[in-house]
């Protein structure tokens, strides 16, 4: 996806240890190189928006601005970063709010730090990523027995519910793009269009949602 230049990552995080162990890391890798760091929501907004990373590590809870307002901004300015949250909390209400604000995964920091590391190269190649004890609860929480499923898929176009199921397969809109030959753009619009009709908030929310329907959930 990258060719041969490594994705770029900007670390958020306002313990500079934790972003000086992160770097370390990550310099060991070829796939990834870190292009900035920054140690608060309006700090890390304005560096997204400058250097256009690939993928951007979150911390929640932050001083200032938290993550959660530093992501729903950085979203509502058009970053579209793969972002990570990277945190310490496993706490249910948390992890729904992230990924319902466009967050691409959530990540704890008391994974192992190899693990991290992969799941951040997962994500460069447009997979949502998550902590293993975290999935039940994302899957649990998103399912919305009060609307039937098959109900609502019904009113997708063929169209929307093609890439529906690409999103569930964890592929990037620009990877959708490519497979079904056509632009960025129109995935986005056909996107948006089958959220407002499945009463979802964002395309991972949606990825959830299209694989607990498959599984008959």
């Amino acid at each position: 996806m990258f060719e041969d230049s490594p994705a770029k990552i900007l670390m958020v995080d306002d313990h500079a240890l934790l972003r000086k162990g992160l770097n370390q890391l990550i310099e060991l890798e070829d796939e990834l190189a870190v292009v900035g760091e920054a140690s608060s929501g309006q700090e890390a907004i304005e560096m997204a928006i400058a250097l256009e990373p690939d993928v951007i590590t979150l911390d929640l809870n932050m001083q200032g601005m938290d993550g959660l307002e530093t992501l729903k901004t950085m979203r509502s300015k058009g970053v579209d970063a793969r972002i990570i949250m990277l945190t310490v909390s496993d706490n249910d209400e948390d992890v729904v709010e992230a990924i319902r604000s466009g967050a691409d995964g959530y990540l704890l920091k008391d994974m192992d730090p190899d693990d991290i590391i992969e799941k951040l190269k997962e994500a460069t190649l447009g997979k949502m990523v998550m902590s293993a004890k975290l999935t039940e609860i994302l899957a649990s929480a998103l399912r919305k027995p009060e609307k039937p499923g098959s109900r609502a898929l019904a009113s997708l176009t063929s169209r929307e519910y093609e890439i529906l199921k690409l999103i569930a397969k964890g592929m990037s809109n620009k990877l959708i793009a490519r497979e079904l030959d056509i632009s960025d753009g129109t995935v986005k619009v056909h996107v948006k269009h089958f959220l407002k009709k499945l009463n979802l908030r964002s395309r991972v929310e949606a990825a959830v949602w299209m694989i607990n329907h498959q599984n008959g959930g």
